[in-house]
Order: C-alpha cells, then sequence, then structure tokens
C-alpha cells in the first residue's frame, strides 16, 4: 500500500528525544518548548509563539486570545475542517459562512464582505491544502470594519503570500503538527502572533489560567494544552529541515501535475502569481459529468494499493452543527462539489518517483475504463 502520508525522521530526533529522556525533562517545563516556539516564530517571521499540544487546541487558543464573547461572530469558509467552528461555539460565538473559491478551494473574499453584520468580531481565512487565502482583501475588510482575522495556516508550513509566510499577515494564527503535516510532533500545535496582550493571554489560556500571585489560584477557567518536552524535540529536529521538507513537497507536485496534466476530467491544483503554494497534500477534484466521484475513485485506487483521503465535508453539512440549530437551509455550491469529488493523493515525505508514477497510471486507467 501507498500511504497518502508518512512523515520523514532521522537520527536527530533520536538522538534529541534520548536527551529529554537522559535528562528527565519530558513534560512541558523542558527546554526544548521554549526553543521549538522561538524557531517557528522566527521562522514565520512573528514575535510570539505558544505551543499548544495540537491544532485544535491552537484555534480554540487564538479564539480565548481575542476574548470572543457570546454571540459574537467569526466569518470562516464553509469548506474546512470542523475545528474551526468547534472553537467559536465552545465560546459562544457564532460560525458565519462563506463558500469558496472553485481554483484555490479558499475562502471567497467576496462573500466574507457580504456576511458582515455589526456582531462580527472576526475573519478566520484558512489557507487550504497548502495553498494561500488571498488576504489583502481580508485585512482590509479587517481594517475597515475593525475586526481580528485568525489565520488558519495548519496545513500551510512555509507557504508564502506576497513574499510573506502564511500565518504572519493577520493578527494572531494557528498551525498544526500532526503527523501528516509538513513538520510534525506527532499531535501539536502552535499560535503566532505580533500582539504581546493576545500572546500572553494565550500563554495563559493555554496554561489553566493560573493566578500570577498564588500558582493553583485561578481567576479564570483555562484549558490544559501545553505541549510536553518530547513533541517540541522532534519540533525542533523537524524545523531543521523545513526547507529540505518544502522542496520535496513542491517537486513531488510538479511531477503528479505533468504526469496528470492530460487526463481528462481531473482539476488539478493551482499557485496563483502572488503565492507559494507547499502542496500539503496533492489534491484532486473529478469532474462530475465523468460520473466518477470521490468515493468510488478512492476504492478503485485502495484495489491497486493506493491510498487516498476524501475532502473536508462542508461545516454547513455537519450533522452536529445542525443540531445545534446553525446554517438552516443554507447552501454552498463549490463547497458541496468538492467535498463530493475532490481528494487528495499519496503526499508523505518519503513518496518515490516510482510510487508517483503507479498513482498517476492509476488514475489515467481508471478514468479511460
Amino acid at each position: 500500500m501507498i500511504p497518502v502520508n508518512e512523515p520523514l525522521f532521522g537520527n536527530r530526533e533520536k538522538a534529541l528525544l534520548g536527551e529529554c529522556i537522559d535528562t528527565g525533562w519530558v513534560s512541558s517545563e523542558g527546554p526544548f518548548v521554549q526553543k521549538f516556539e522561538k524557531m517557528f516564530a522566527s521562522y514565520a517571521g512573528v514575535e510570539h509563539g505558544i505551543a499548544v499540544c495540537n491544532g485544535t487546541a491552537a484555534l480554540d487558543v487564538t479564539i480565548a486570545a481575542i476574548n470572543l464573547k457570546p454571540g459574537d461572530e467569526v466569518i470562516m469558509p464553509a469548506f474546512t475542517i470542523i475545528s474551526c467552528a468547534i472553537a467559536v461555539v465552545t465560546h459562544g460565538g457564532i460560525p458565519v459562512l462563506t463558500d469558496v473559491e472553485p481554483d484555490t478551494w479558499c475562502m471567497d473574499t467576496n462573500q466574507a464582505a457580504a456576511r458582515i453584520t455589526p456582531r462580527t468580531r472576526a475573519i478566520m481565512p484558512v489557507h487550504m491544502y497548502g495553498h494561500p487565502v488571498d488576504m489583502d482583501p481580508v485585512m482590509a475588510l479587517a481594517e475597515k470594519y475593525n475586526l481580528y482575522v485568525i489565520e488558519d495556516a495548519a496545513e500551510a508550513h512555509g507557504a508564502e503570500y506576497k513574499g510573506r509566510k502564511c500565518g504572519s499577515i493577520g493578527h494572531i494564527s494557528a498551525f498544526s503538527f500532526y503527523a501528516n503535516k509538513i513538520i510534525t510532533t506527532g499531535e501539536g500545535g502552535m499560535v503566532l502572533t505580533n500582539s504581546s496582550p493576545m500572546a500572553e493571554r494565550a500563554r495563559s489560556y493555554r496554561n489553566l489560567c493560573f493566578g500570577p500571585d498564588r500558582q493553583f489560584s485561578h481567576p479564570e477557567l483555562g484549558r490544559n494544552y501545553r505541549m510536553t518536552n518530547l513533541q517540541a524535540a522532534v519540533g525542533v529536529a523537524q524545523m531543521e529541515r523545513i526547507d529540505e521538507f518544502i522542496v520535496i513537497k513542491r517537486r513531488n507536485a510538479a511531477l503528479y501535475t505533468e504526469l496528470l496534466s492530460n487526463v481528462r476530467g481531473i482539476q488539478l491544483p493551482v499557485e496563483k502569481p502572488w503565492a507559494k503554494n507547499v502542496y500539503w497534500m496533492y489534491s484532486i477534484v473529478l469532474d462530475k459529468d465523468t460520473g466518477v466521484d470521490a468515493k468510488s475513485m478512492a476504492n478503485e485506487l485502495k484495489t491497486r494499493g493506493i491510498g487516498t483521503r476524501p475532502f473536508f465535508t462542508g461545516m454547513h453539512e455537519q450533522p452536529a452543527l445542525q443540531n445545534m440549530g446553525l446554517f438552516k437551509g443554507e447552501r454552498y455550491p463549490v463547497s458541496e462539489e468538492i467535498a463530493r469529488q475532490g481528494l487528495y493523493l499519496p503526499s508523505g515525505l518519503t513518496l518515490t518517483v516510482t510510487q508517483i508514477e503507479k498513482v498517476c497510471t492509476a488514475i489515467k486507467e481508471i478514468m479511460e475504463a
């Protein structure tokens, strides 16, 4: 089986994990946590990094950091992972949806403008599958209406918008270091911001909001979202190779594009002139007129020993959110179509040329049949 993803580890990760074990520093108090925070923040060109236990926790921390109030609205794309909506509703906020662009699969910024109301507090653009959102219109809206911008850059380590790293453009951002991300700590996440007050609040919230004078006195209810020294040690080793990893991702994507560009009925990823796409996952959308949907393609590829994953289901079609009374009667045609017709192909850092060729040959055979 060719897996969808396989992380790339080396001796450096083993050595730093061994150092954690030998010294006994395995909890969040260990020195690698701060080192990882500084490395990642510096790489993105941001002042503050706050390491957390996973990407969903990172999104929750960003919402806490802007002090979202019950009834406040946060605009986000319908096409994203449910963690974005969970972070908002957990704090009593209301997720407000837009559709996405049919080529980048990122937030339609024109629709975002139309969704602003007096209760809007923030916009949450999601850099989808490694391609940046068009951020200038988002930042213009934020300035005009005095809104926060929360970048979900979980899938966009090293991606760039007009030369700026994703996660450094908005007021605060969230990253994931899950096992399938460009750099991984197994589970893990990071919050980035240039705002010292937001960074202070984020650090407090991820650490149970301990009081400044008495350790076990809590003026607010926070969360235990701390990253362990073990995770951070792996993150430090991974950060030392992030540029190498991005070169691999882009090289593999170029080969996929070369081999699939002449296959009819398939939409391939794009790279806008103002973007650097890191192709976190090489994704395709099948033309519905072919009669082939993502599920049937995935099943056919599985029989050939090739792993895939489907695209996200839109937030407005999530049963848990519908049961809360959200998004009644709302339709987002692009999100709905790509949810049914989109899937991503094996994209791990250990992928070989031979494996990519096998995947592309299988896709050609299936589409011809």
